[in-house]
Parts: C-alpha cells; structure tokens; sequence
C-alpha cells in the first residue's frame, strides 16, 4: 500500500516538473509586445498633480492663526500643573487646538 502510495507521488511530482514553466519564469511575452506598450503610453507613467485645496485659503490662514494663538498659550498652563494647579480652560483649548488642526488638515490633505 506504500509503495503505491510513494509511486504515485513520485509520477505527480513527475508531471508537474515538466508540465510547467520553471518557477520565476512566467508567461512569456511576445516580441514586439513591450515595444508597443511603450510606444502607446510613452514609456512613463505622467505623475498626478496635487488637487489644489478646496477651502478659501483666507480661512485657512485664519484658522492656522487661531491655532497659533492657541497653541502659543499652552506652555505657560502646562507649567502651572506642574505647580500642582489646573487651569480650568487648558482641557477646552487643547480640544479646540485638536479640532483645528484636524480641519485644516482636512482641507490641505483631501
């Protein structure tokens, strides 16, 4: 029962070395195929240009001073906690400063 078994396994290994192409090798490409490729798409791909931002970039300068501003008022605060005192307003601007720079991230970034 073995050696039936081994002997089929040997004629199937058998089979698929010749039956195929050697690994790494592919499907062959006809002759004169790249050459028409290249000559339908120009060889290169043209690289995408950036979309240009959809927002009024007088707004997004605004937001950006805003976040600014905001951001400018942190290091003072954060000292303070380190003082063992809490700025009751330091949690609002820091989602405030969060909401900001993920809109305009938006609006750069689309």
């Amino acid at each position: 029962m073995i050696r039936v078994l081994l002997g089929i396994l040997l004629m199937v290994q058998c089979i698929a070395m010749l039956g195929g192409p050697a690994p790494g090798q592919g499907i062959p490409i006809p002759p004169g195929r790249r050459a028409g490729d290249q000559q339908t798409n120009g060889g290169s791909i043209p690289p995408a240009l950036p979309k240009p931002p959809k927002a009024d970039p007088k707004k997004l300068r605004e937001e950006a001073e805003e976040l600014a501003k905001l951001s400018a008022g942190i290091p003072p605060q954060v000292e303070q906690v380190t003082h063992g005192q809490l700025p009751k307003d330091l949690s609002e601007q820091l989602k405030q400063i969060e909401k900001l720079a993920k809109h305009l991230r938006g609006e750069i970034n689309p």
